[in-house]
């Protein structure tokens, strides 16, 4: 292969892999996520998630405010999650997870989780390696991402009442612009 070709071919490809996002379609409707919303995260997702529809599995608008219904939602699901929510401030924030939730005595997932939020602009916290506590859920409340006592994202068994804040497994900012937030509607979406 001549110099050149290569040269053209190669910066043909820098440039369609920086410009190119492929948003998959959604296999069920959000009230959350624009177009742009998924644009970002999709530049986010593990390699094991990219190139799937994203399905819509759980919803609080569709499927009540319940944390044990969120987990029997995902019952069968080996996928990873996207846990999107709106708060009553109109913030858009959430997780995407490296499998499905479930309740849990001990922590469980790998560092293919983060977390993200998209006001003031869109920011992703990847895994620090500090710590594993990337989820924890039980019938009272979720929690995601830990450490000194605190939770990167930490939701109420009736998926209404919620807190971020900095925490070690992400080096993460508060999510929101108030510690603790109301759930307007939270969605949850699976690569399948």
């Amino acid at each position: 292969m001549s110099e050149e070709l290569r040269r053209a071919l190669y910066a043909n490809s820098a440039v369609s892999l920086d410009n190119d996002i492929i948003v998959p379609d959604l296999v069920g409707t959000t009230e959350i996520l624009s177009d742009e919303h998924r644009e970002h995260l999709c530049r986010h997702l593990p390699a094991r998630a990219e190139g799937y529809l994203w399905t819509l599995v759980f919803s609080t608008s569709q499927h009540g405010f319940s944390l044990n219904s969120m987990y029997r939602k995902m019952g069968k699901i080996e996928s990873p999650i996207l846990l999107v929510i709106e708060d009553t401030e109109g913030n858009v924030f959430g997780a995407l997870t490296s499998c499905a939730l479930h309740v849990s005595d001990h922590f469980y997932g790998t560092g293919e989780s983060l977390l993200f939020r998209f006001t003031p602009r869109f920011q992703a916290f990847n895994w620090t390696g500090d710590n594993l506590y990337f989820i924890k859920g039980n019938n009272e409340s979720l929690a995601i991402g830990a450490g000194d006592g605190k939770f990167g994202l930490w939701l109420d068994g009736d998926l209404y009442q919620g807190r971020t804040q900095s925490c070690s497994t992400y080096g993460n900012e508060p999510l929101a612009p108030h510690e603790d937030f109301v759930v307007k509607t939270l969605e949850c979406w699976a690569f399948i």
